[in-house]
C-alpha cells in the first residue's frame, strides 16, 4: 500500500483532484483535511491555509497518480509525496479490488 500526500490551495481543488483519481481508478480512497502551512516561496515565508489529500493506492499506480495530479494542479510545483504503508489484510484486499 502507498499513501500519497498532496497539498492543494483549497477544498474545491482537493475534491476535484480526488474525484479525478477515483474515477480513473488510480486511488481507492481519499481523505481531505484543512491544514495550516508554513513554507518558503519566492524568497519569502508563506503562512497560509491549504487542504491536504491523503490518497490510498499501490506502487503500480503511483506514476499515473503523479502524472494526473500535475496535469490539473494549480501549483507550479505541487507537493506529491509517496509514503510506503502497510494495512490490515482486509483493507489491502478491498483497496486492491478498487484499483483493478
Amino acid at each position: 500500500m502507498t499513501l500519497v500526500y498532496i497539498t492543494c490551495k483549497d477544498e474545491k481543488e482537493a475534491k476535484n483532484i480526488s474525484m479525478l483519481l477515483l474515477n480513473k481508478r488510480l486511488i481507492a480512497c481519499a481523505n481531505i483535511f484543512p491544514i495550516k502551512s508554513l513554507y518558503w516561496w519566492k524568497g519569502k515565508i508563506v503562512n497560509g491555509r491549504e487542504n491536504v489529500i491523503i490518497a490510498k493506492t499501490n506502487e503500480r499506480k503511483i506514476g499515473k497518480v503523479e502524472h494526473e495530479v500535475k496535469k490539473i494542479h494549480s501549483y507550479t510545483i505541487p507537493c506529491i509525496l509517496r509514503i510506503g504503508a502497510s494495512a490490515n489484510k482486509e483493507y489491502e484486499r478491498w483497496a486492491g479490488k478498487e484499483l483493478r
